[in-house]
This record gives C-alpha cells, sequence and structure tokens, in this order.
C-alpha cells in the first residue's frame, strides 16, 4: 500500500468522560500520549480552555509538563497558549524553564482567541485593554525572548534567553494566516471545530509567506477530526460521541463526554444538526480503507505538511485503536 508521506499528531482538549473526575481526565491525557507516542506521532498538543466543567485544559503549561515528565521523546506543546490571558514575559519564562528542563522537545503553538465566554475572558485578561489587537507584537516580544542573548532588550526572560522555543500560529480566520505569513513562522489551521476559511487561509499564508530566520517556506498544519474503527459502521457509531460533543458547544450546555448513541436525530434537532455538523465537516471517518480515500483525497487538495488529528471517543481503548489505524493509513501499512 502507497504510503502517505506526512508528519501526524494528537490535539488533547482534556475532556472529562461520563463518570470521570478531574484527576482521571487528566491520567487519561497521560495515557493517551504515551500511547501515541509508542504509535510514532510527532507531537502532542494540549489545548486552553476556561469556565468549562467538562475541560479541564485551563492551566496548559501545568498539563504540558506533566505529560513532558511521563513521556519520552514526543514533542509536546500548546494548541495553544491564549495570548490575551498572559504576560508574554510569563509565558516564555515558563516554556523557557520547561525547554531548560526537556531539551527539544516543546512546541509553543499561540492563539488570539480567550478560550472562553467574554465574561470569563474579562476576568483573565491582564489589562483592561482589548490585548486581542497586541497579538503580532506580543508574538514578536516571544520570538525576542527565546532568541539570542546580544538580541534581547532590557528585560529578559530567565530561562528563555537562547532556547529558541518553535512558535507556531494558530488561527480559524485569515487574519492569523496574513500574520504567520508575514512573521515566517509555521501556521495551524484549525479546521477540527472551524472549517469554513480553511481552504481561503491556507492559500493566503502560501501566497503572502515571507522567508524568515524561522523558516525557508511554508509549513503548513491543518487539525481535523478522525474517527477510525475496524468497519464504516464501528466509526459511525463512534462518531456520534463528538456529535454530541458539537452540539454541546451549539447549545451552549456543558456535559461531560458521553457515550455513543444509536440515534443522533432523537437527540438534536434539524437546525441544531446542521449547525453542529458544519463546525465538524472536516472529519475523517471510518475504516482503514476509508480512512485512507478519505485522507488521500484531502491531500491531492490541499497537500498540507502535517495533519494533527483530535478523535472525540467516549472509550479510551477505541480512541487509542482510531489513532493507531489512522497512523497505519500514513504508513502505508
Amino acid at each position: 500500500m502507497s504510503k502517505i508521506n506526512i508528519p501526524v499528531s494528537v490535539l488533547n482538549l482534556v475532556p472529562i468522560r461520563q463518570g470521570q473526575n478531574s484527576q482521571e481526565a487528566i491520567d487519561s491525557m497521560v495515557d493517551l500520549a504515551q500511547a501515541t507516542e509508542k504509535l510514532g506521532f510527532s507531537r502532542y498538543w494540549i489545548a486552553e480552555h476556561h469556565n468549562t466543567s467538562t475541560l479541564v485544559s485551563s492551566a496548559t503549561p501545568i498539563l504540558i509538563k506533566h505529560t513532558l515528565e511521563n513521556t519520552n521523546h514526543i514533542r509536546v506543546g500548546s494548541g495553544g497558549i491564549m495570548l490575551p490571558n498572559h504576560s508574554p514575559l510569563v509565558v516564555a519564562e515558563q516554556f523557557g524553564t520547561m525547554a531548560t528542563i526537556y531539551p527539544d522537545r516543546l512546541d509553543l503553538g499561540l492563539g488570539r482567541a480567550p478560550g472562553t465566554d467574554m465574561r470569563t475572558a474579562n476576568a483573565l485578561r491582564r489589562s483592561k485593554n482589548d490585548s486581542v489587537y497586541t497579538f503580532p507584537d506580543d508574538v514578536n516580544s516571544l520570538l525576542t525572548y527565546f532568541g539570542p542573548e546580544e538580541e534581547q532588550g532590557f528585560v529578559k526572560s530567565f530561562p528563555g534567553v537562547g532556547t529558541g522555543i518553535p512558535i507556531y500560529i494558530l488561527g480559524s480566520s485569515t487574519d492569523s494566516a496574513v500574520l504567520a505569513a508575514k512573521l515566517g513562522l509555521p501556521y495551524a489551521f484549525a479546521s477540527h471545530f472551524a472549517p469554513r476559511y480553511m481552504e481561503e487561509a491556507i492559500s493566503i499564508y502560501r501566497k503572502q509567506f515571507q522567508p524568515s530566520a524561522y523558516l525557508d517556506a511554508p509549513y503548513m498544519m491543518v487539525c481535523l477530526n478522525v474517527i477510525a474503527a475496524e468497519t464504516d459502521e464501528e466509526a459511525r457509531f463512534e462518531e456520534t460521541t463528538m456529535q454530541q460533543f458539537f452540539l454541546n458547544v451549539v447549545r451552549g450546555t456543558q456535559s461531560p463526554l458521553s457515550p455513543p448513541v444509536h440515534n443522533m436525530d432523537d437527540i438534536w434537532s434539524m437546525p441544531e444538526k446542521e449547525m453542529a455538523k458544519s463546525m465538524s465537516s472536516v472529519t475523517l471517518v471510518g475504516s482503514k480503507d476509508s480512512i485512507r480515500e478519505q485522507l488521500t483525497r484531502f491531500q491531492e487538495k490541499y497537500n498540507v505538511d502535517e495533519i494533527m488529528a483530535v478523535s472525540y471517543i467516549y472509550d479510551e481503548g477505541k480512541q487509542k485503536r482510531s489513532y493507531e489505524i489512522f497512523k497505519e493509513v500514513v504508513d502505508g501499512r
């Protein structure tokens, strides 16, 4: 079987499954990191969300540190750190410290959204000014903090100086594509929940990319949903966990990651179904053969440099198997 020659990675929002508590969700996060490391995935990124009782990914650097100390070689990073919530210097010091303990294993993905609702965002913000607009300056500050000592200003990040931690711009709109291209940084698009502008953002990033000290050519990563199983029928059944996850988002409710169901039409209305499906339209779902066909078609159209997979599957064994099937497809097995 032909190999689809592309690195693949993992995104984890660290959801609490029905019947779990917060500690068990964190244990599941580590368990999945260890499993995907053994499977040969390139990196394992952890999201940042706040005031969401069903996700435990609020203190992202602590979860990254915990994952690093419980794995051996997989790269671990943020998908992402939401910069409006943080001082760049504090981020530089935290990540600089982790990079000192775990050299050449850390990635820093940066986003400009708050990762929560606006009332919570106001509670998180470091100032009353809208720091979303300072995002480009904040990214440049971090690039400087991690750069060589001779390029530093009066304020420096100790540790952090000279670590050269790779920075990725994350986005779900074309604005982030323009910024990533202008700065010559790798770009990761959030197709797993906001696919609407994916094609346009990829095109803008590639057309406007300016080579930099960090990258000679564009590096395009896309995050998408993957639900793989032994048969198409089983995968479609497991997919209902993800559909319930997105229904939560549509309704603004906070239910834990739920077991699959036989008929989603018993749960959602037609408008809710349409909204949830539009958010999750970039999903690979099915058996190994189906995943291979869908991934090949995706790559023929977009030819991205790396795919990051998120798999909302309730049964942890089946979730690991989904990642295993996905990796087998990529490896041509």
